[in-house]
């Protein structure tokens, strides 16, 4: 992995939401967590899906707001892989295309999943949403983001800066949206549920007792970034 700095970031998810990447070199962020959070995207529309507060305490669930945009995503221990990646300026792989940057983003999760035997697709085109996009990261496909079969996988949001830009990846383990559209409150809960379920896809369903623990996902993603140039 020449010319990435690997970090483990500490502190709350909310802290590891608002804090500021330093953009001095390529970066990758593994994050751990312990307590399943919902984490809101920063798009002025996505301030009218507001949860049920007390849903979220019956079932014990923070909930934050990230500095990128798109649709929300529960973060559940073992159900979803939260990576991020930090790109200088003028780093090789920049691209002043917002539409193209994440691309190579993409191509290297495309890349892991090919080594788990997954014909994995990276789209390409301009965002794809969906009756729940607004509210739900993975009803609906962005630049860069990874489906496979047409159920999407590894969902890419993104911040720039002067600097640099930070992009945070939520690779699905397992797919359980349910538990999500009862706590944004989603109409009709029913409906909402079983479309979600044909949006998305977890590497559990997919690959069974085959599928890699976090760690093996880990070091399958570290190893296939471009080395620095």
């Amino acid at each position: 992995m020449s010319g990435w700095e690997c970090e483990r970031p500490s502190g709350g998810v909310a802290e590891r939401h608002q804090r500021d990447p330093c953009f001095d070199t390529r970066r990758v962020l593994l994050h751990e967590f312990t307590r399943p959070t919902l984490v809101l995207g920063s798009a002025r529309r996505n301030r009218r899906w507001l949860p049920d507060e007390a849903r979220l305490r019956s079932a014990a669930c923070d909930v934050v707001r990230r500095r990128s945009g798109g649709g929300g995503v529960l973060l559940r221990p073992g159900h979803v892989l939260w990576v991020d990646v930090v790109l200088p300026r003028g780093d090789v792989l920049w691209d002043d295309d917002v539409g193209c940057s994440g691309l190579w983003l993409g191509g290297v999760w495309s890349t892991v999943l090919a080594g788990l035997g997954l014909l994995a697709d990276v789209h390409r085109g301009p965002m794809v949403g969906g009756a729940w996009s607004e509210a739900v990261c993975f009803a609906g496909r962005g630049p860069g983001e990874v489906s496979v079969d047409g159920r999407k996988v590894v969902g890419i949001s993104q911040r720039r800066t002067r600097e640099g830009a930070w992009f945070q990846c939520a690779a699905l383990l397992e797919w359980r949206p349910r538990e999500l559209v009862d706590l944004l409150g989603l109409e009709p809960a029913d409906r909402a549920a079983a479309e979600l379920g044909e949006r998305a896809v977890g590497l559990f369903d997919l690959l069974a007792q085959d599928a890699p623990d976090s760690e093996e996902l880990v070091a399958a993603f570290v190893a296939a970034l471009p080395a620095g140039d």
